[in-house]
């Protein structure tokens, strides 16, 4: 009988939520899905380079705060602001929201009322990274869209670059992730790019008597200030997290940590804490193995307290719950 309960053990140590998702879920309901998903990301690419890198910022930030249940997607309203108007996702791709809404769009038409923002969410992301070179993972399908948006459960569920590794370690740790999968995500920095306002204290700011952090390359430093020299009065100004191969998918972003390259002052972190830094070394020598670690990280997030059933609903717009709350 030895058998027999150790598979009920290895089952019921899987989530519920998480064993009610499979890859087909839309195949009799929706069998075009991942043909329109697929097809609607690549044309949004194509047309604007940087939909990749913000569409997978915009996955992350959703799934941080309140699961990965859409929730980043509802609008505000006179009875409640939402996630999407909280500080930190002011800054989040228009452009990610877009081809989400889009894919949507396309699905309504085709099969009305199956599949959720939260599933066309998870689909595209993949699907960018993808594009752009990075590692294809399975994504499972089955999730609700949420019945919550609060932009005041943001900030503190969202790493921010001026925290120490030490919070960003708990921070990941609070919701079960491992150090090593903590650097994985971090990875995702190798496409797209920050406001300056989020590392000109590592230029200008630095201390007292040294305005400039002493370990940014100098070369990028100075760069980067002539790049970011009127960040005060337009804070639209950007630099790209990886200044070597920004629109490709790969382990340069773990290269550049190593000289100096880092943009945010959490990636220089990585490079400098003893808990990081031999996977920084790991993945900036191996590839694949950076690949595979974050593939298995994207699915691990993918799941993070997802909805299913009544927990959730499949929304008609993505902006908007079906049912006003009370």
């Amino acid at each position: 009988m030895a058998v027999p309960i150790l598979l009920l053990v290895l089952f019921f140590s899987i989530p519920f939520s998480e064993s009610k998702l499979n890859e087909d879920y839309y195949k009799q309901t929706c069998p075009d899905f991942q043909k329109i998903v697929r097809e609607t990301a690549t044309l949004k690419q194509a047309a604007q380079p940087a939909t990749a890198a913000g569409t997978l910022r915009l996955f992350f930030h959703d799934c941080m705060v309140e699961g990965c249940d859409a929730s980043v997607f509802i609008a505000s309203n006179h009875v409640n602001k939402a996630e999407r108007d909280a500080d930190i996702n002011q800054s989040l791709s228009g452009d990610a929201f877009e081809v989400v809404v889009r894919a949507k769009t396309a699905l309504e038409l085709t099969c009305p009322g199956i599949v959720s923002c939260a599933d066309i969410l998870a689909e595209a992301t993949r699907d960018l990274i993808t594009i752009v070179g990075g590692p294809f993972y399975p994504v499972k399908l089955g999730r609700k869209d949420g019945h919550v948006s609060l932009a005041s459960k943001v900030d503190a569920n969202l790493p921010k670059t001026n925290q120490t590794m030490d919070e960003i370690i708990k921070l990941f740790a609070d919701k079960g992730f491992t150090i090593e999968e903590m650097v994985a995500l971090t990875g995702g920095h190798t496409i797209g790019f920050s406001h300056c306002r989020e590392f000109t204290d590592r230029l200008f700011h630095y201390s007292r008597t040294t305005p400039t952090d002493p370990e940014i390359n100098p070369r990028f430093a100075e760069g980067l200030k002539k790049t970011c020299a009127n960040y005060t009065t337009n804070p639209a100004m950007s630099a790209f997290n990886d200044v070597i191969t920004p629109g490709k998918f790969d382990n340069i972003y773990y290269q550049n940590l190593k000289r100096g390259l880092g943009l945010l002052s959490s990636d220089h972190a990585l490079v400098k804490d003893p808990r990081t830094r031999a996977l920084v070394e790991l993945y900036s020598t191996n590839q694949e193995a950076f690949f595979k670690a974050f593939s298995h990280a994207m699915e691990k997030l993918g799941h993070h307290e997802i909805k299913i059933g009544q927990q959730g609903e499949v929304r008609r717009r993505c902006d908007a719950f079906n049912t006003i709350k009370a």
